[in-house]
Order: C-alpha cells, then sequence, then structure tokens
C-alpha cells in the first residue's frame, strides 16, 4: 500500500501522520504554497484523502481528485465532507464515532460546573493575590441544576447519564421524539431553552441546525441560563451570543468551538461568566489516539477490499 497517495488536509496527530507514513504515500496539503498546480500533479496517484473539524473534502477537492476512492475523518462531525457529491461519485466516508463519547460528554460537564462555580475565574483570583484581600465572590450550584440537550445521540446520551449523577433533571430536543428515552421531549429549541437552566448542544452541524442557537433561543434561556457548546461554532449565531454575554442577557457559556476558528470575538476576553476552551473535546492523548487508529483502520479495511470499520457513505 505505499504506493497508495494520501492527502491528509492539515495537521491533525502526530501518531495518525506517523502511522499513516508507515503504511502509505503521505502527502501534507498544508505545506504545498501552490494547491491547485499540486493536485494536478498528483490526481491520479491521490485514492485516500483524511480530514477533520477543520479541512476535510468540498466538492472542488473530489472534482480535482479523480482516482479518490475515501475520505476518512480524524472526527465524528462531517460537516466539513460533502457527502452528497461523495454519494454522487461513489467514495467512501469514514468518521471516528464513539471513541470520543466520553471525552466530549466530560468536557461539557466540566464546562457547566467552571461556569456556574466560576472555576477559571477563582484560580485567577488566587495567582493575582487578591485572596489575601478578601473571601472571592458566591457562585451559582449545579446540582439539581435543570439540563436541556440539543440532539440526544451518543455524546448527547452520555452527557445526560453524567448530569444524572449530579441530580438534574434532563430534558431534550431532536429530529424526533425518541419514545424509549425517559426524559422529557420538546419540539422546539425555544421550549427546551424556556425551560432548563442549562442548554447543551451536542448535535451534528448540518444546514438545519447552522445558527440552530439564536436570539429567540437565547432570551429563553435568559439571564439566569447558560449555554454549553460541544457541537460546531456554526451552530450558534455567534454575534447574538457577544451580545447577549455583555447585555447580561444571557447568564453564561461554556463554549469549546467557535464559528470561525481559531478566531474568537474578542468581546468575550474580557467577561467573567464566559469559559473559553481551543476546541479540545475528544483532546486526550488516549481518545486521539484511539480515533488514529479508526482513520487507519478504515483505509487499510478499505484498500484490502475488507468492511469499513465505521462507515457513514
Amino acid at each position: 500500500m505505499e504506493s497508495i497517495g494520501v492527502l491528509m488536509g492539515c495537521p491533525m496527530n502526530s501518531y495518525l501522520e506517523q502511522e499513516l507514513e508507515k503504511r502509505f504515500n503521505l502527502l501534507r496539503f498544508w505545506t504545498v504554497p501552490e494547491k491547485s498546480t499540486f493536485l494536478a500533479t498528483h490526481k491520479n496517484s491521490i485514492r485516500a484523502v483524511v480530514g477533520n473539524s477543520f479541512a476535510g473534502a468540498d466538492a472542488e477537492l473530489i472534482e480535482a481528485l479523480p482516482k479518490m476512492e475515501i475520505v476518512a475523518s480524524f472526527s465524528v462531525g462531517l460537516d466539513k465532507i460533502d457527502l452528497a457529491k461523495c454519494k454522487e461519485k461513489g467514495i467512501r466516508v469514514t468518521n471516528t464515532p464513539d471513541v470520543l463519547t466520553e471525552d466530549v460528554a466530560d468536557l461539557a460537564i466540566g464546562l457547566m460546573l467552571a461556569v456556574l462555580r466560576k472555576l477559571c475565574e477563582s484560580d485567577r483570583y488566587v495567582r493575582s493575590g487578591k485572596w489575601k484581600k478578601g473571601d472571592y465572590i458566591l457562585t451559582t450550584k449545579f446540582t439539581g441544576k435543570k439540563v436541556g440537550i440539543i440532539g440526544l445521540g451518543r455524546i448527547g446520551m452520555a452527557v445526560a447519564k453524567r448530569a444524572e449523577a449530579f441530580s438534574c433533571p434532563i430534558s431534550y430536543f431532536s429530529r424526533t421524539e425518541k419514545p424509549e428515552i425517559k426524559y422529557k421531549y420538546y419540539p422546539s429549541v425555544v421550549e427546551l431553552a424556556a425551560n432548563c437552566d442549562i442548554l447543551v448542544v451536542a448535535c451534528p452541524l448540518t444546514e438545519e441546525t447552522r445558527h440552530i442557537i439564536n436570539r429567540e433561543v437565547i432570551d429563553a434561556l435568559g439571564p439566569k441560563g447558560v449555554l454549553i457548546n460541544v457541537g460546531r461554532g456554526p451552530h450558534v449565531d455567534e454575534p447574538e451570543l457577544v451580545s447577549a454575554l455583555v447585555e447580561r442577557r444571557l447568564g453564561g457559556a461554556g463554549l469549546d468551538v467557535f464559528e470561525h476558528e481559531p478566531e474568537v470575538p474578542e468581546e468575550l476576553f474580557g467577561l467573567d461568566n464566559v469559559v473559553l476552551l481551543p476546541h479540545v473535546g475528544s483532546g486526550t492523548v488516549e481518545t486521539r489516539q484511539a480515533m488514529a487508529d479508526l482513520v487507519i483502520g478504515n483505509l487499510e479495511a478499505h484498500f484490502l477490499k475488507k468492511p469499513l470499520l465505521t462507515p457513514v457513505v
């Protein structure tokens, strides 16, 4: 398989790069200054693309690579891949579900605690020497808060399970009600937001869910409500979120993702009701290695004509 060209869209994981290089002819797209010339030169040798939440395979790239057979995503999300074009061209698509579920759910709970108990602010309070001048302000209890989840898939269910351990009543919104689930279902995001203290975004990014968090939803969540986003940045109308936080129409937010990563609205930097993370939901050594192994396993299975481990298309 050493002669098979595998195009990697951007830097992802050193272990993944090393393992791909052992097996394939790895081409690092981000190091190439003249991308169109490079694609024209290598179009007949590139048979696979490895993408993630930042770089995938859009229609233009797919058209430029007539020999491409598979897109293996180092991510569970598929919003950077033109799935319709892949289906049209008979290109297989895989992702990395399940292995990152626990880490993302852990982080969602961590963000809830960090926002409500002001953990980051408290840390800065100690480091700056302010504790010597007086006690820190009182914060807000997490146990028992009503948690609403948008998207009750693998990650949403894992968040719910963890929040239940804190005696949090759980409710949810999804495309359809899940009769087998005991949690309360709301038929709209606005209704869900109006009936919870903490709103968690954990759904896939699609055209239907883009800006699913808009002004109406934010206002329904209200000045005591907290938004947690461990989904994708474009789930949220970011200017509306920023203005709501600045004006205190929204109580707080814990954000692992942003609309134009790695750009983050500077208005958020000075706020004490926001916790900001650099898209690290699955960012543990253990999980990233498991994700890399899945990417490699899917590529090997495809080129050995075996069943894919985690097929999407």
